[in-house]
């Protein structure tokens, strides 16, 4: 699997590498600035652009954007984001383009090699992979305006874990309540948000964040 790491801390970029070429990915290459990450990303189409929020020039979204805009070349291209932040405006324009393949994890929050390695497989293979704090700040501005106000407390905590991927199984094991409860609520979350309810949990996942990004 080809990789492309846009990173600008010499120490973690270097890190990336060895650790995904002891997994036997193939870093073609790793860059420190959005420019460079942007031609990356165009000339090479990786299976997976793993990509800092925060890179030169500017050193605030100038990661992100360029992301946004590979995409834009190559639709579909599969990207994750590995961040210390949450850049709302750009995040929600990236992961609710429908197009799938892409994840947002925080750095302070990757534990362990196989949840990293893992993530990356899923994004390659077209998956969505969200952090649940990502989650959480990106609901978090449309928690007071419709139609999210329309939900039940409950049907927000379950529209939550479906925006992180989980199937209605784990929905039900993390609320211990049945799984014909989560159906019933995931039904209801659909019907307040216009949106055609599917048992397809990436489907879901893009649907609750294509609102998030309206």
């Amino acid at each position: 699997m080809r990789i492309v790491i846009g990173e600008d801390l010499f120490l973690l970029r270097e890190g990336l590498v060895r650790l995904l070429t002891a997994h036997g990915f193939e870093v073609v290459a790793a860059v420190a600035s959005a420019p460079e990450l942007l031609r990356a990303l165009v000339e090479e189409r990786p299976d997976v652009g793993i990509v800092d929020v925060r890179l030169p020039p500017t050193h605030t979204d100038d990661g992100l954007r360029a992301a946004l805009q590979a995409r834009g070349q190559v639709p579909g291209l599969p990207v994750l984001v590995l961040s210390q932040y949450v850049e709302q405006l750009y995040a929600r324009e990236l992961l609710a383009d429908q197009a799938g393949a892409v994840g947002y994890l925080l750095k302070d929050r990757v534990f362990n090699d196989d949840q990293f390695t893992g993530a990356i497989r899923t994004v390659a293979a077209g998956g969505t992979v969200l952090d649940p704090e990502v989650v959480q700040k990106l609901m978090v501005r449309h928690s007071r305006t419709e139609p999210v106000a329309r939900l039940t407390p409950r049907e927000r905590e379950v529209l939550g874990l479906m925006a992180e991927g989980r199937s209605n199984a784990a929905i039900a094991q993390r609320l211990f309540i049945t799984e014909k409860a989560v159906s019933k609520h995931a039904a209801g979350i659909f019907g307040k948000l216009d949106l055609a309810p599917s048992d397809d949990d990436n489907r879901r996942v893009l649907a609750v964040l294509a609102y998030l990004g309206s």
